[in-house]
């Protein structure tokens, strides 16, 4: 049974903006303060985990450790079956050290050719307590890829995403909308029914 979260004030251990700002507006309605790992001062937790599960415990755990307080992490990323599922865990690292995403994006484009575009975002929440286990929960979103990339809304490989059913990547959706569509949104409404449905 996963363990309800009962506290007023969350770690985001993330030391991506665009990912903070994502979660704490998912936790807004919950009346939790969020805090980033990076005003703590917390370093990034080395991802040396085999899968998203793997990854997202490893920093969830490694920040609630830190700071004393529940911390929720997040490994999301992008799978691509025409490429074996890369780039996957490492999506993060296709951007290279200066995170950044046009090289990534264009890295994708490249190998993919003219093989299937099929892809999906796949993220998974970690909530962990200080010397506790974590809970984990995963959330899918199935689309395709376009090029060139489109949109200068969300972050990493949003602008070639374009989720199934839709028109628009997920770098052109409104921001609320792309909340209660995406991969990330998918991963947090079980969590919020495992954890905060009490609240």
């Amino acid at each position: 049974m996963p363990r309800p979260f009962a506290g007023d004030r969350l770690v985001i251990a993330s030391h991506n903006p665009g990912k903070v700002e994502e979660i704490a507006a998912l936790l807004a309605p919950f009346a939790v303060e969020t805090i980033a790992a990076a005003l703590l001062g917390l370093p990034e937790a080395e991802e040396t985990g085999d899968s998203f599960e793997a990854n997202a415990a490893l920093k969830a755990q490694a920040a609630a450790e830190a700071s004393g307080l529940p911390a929720l992490a997040d490994d999301s990323g992008l799978v691509v079956p025409a490429l074996g599922g890369a780039p996957g865990i490492y999506s993060a690292r296709w951007a290279g050290p200066a995170k950044n995403f046009r090289v990534a994006m264009e890295r994708v484009h490249r190998e993919l050719g003219d093989k299937d575009r099929s892809a999906e975002f796949v993220a998974v929440l970690a909530l962990a307590w200080p010397g506790g286990r974590a809970e984990l929960f995963r959330g899918e979103v199935e689309g395709n890829l376009t090029w060139p990339p489109r949109g200068d809304r969300g972050f990493g490989y949003d602008p070639m995403f374009i989720p199934q059913g839709a028109t628009l990547s997920f770098g052109e959706i409104d921001p609320e909308e792309k909340h209660r569509i995406s991969h990330r949104a998918r991963a947090f409404a079980r969590l919020v029914e495992h954890c905060f449905s009490d609240r």
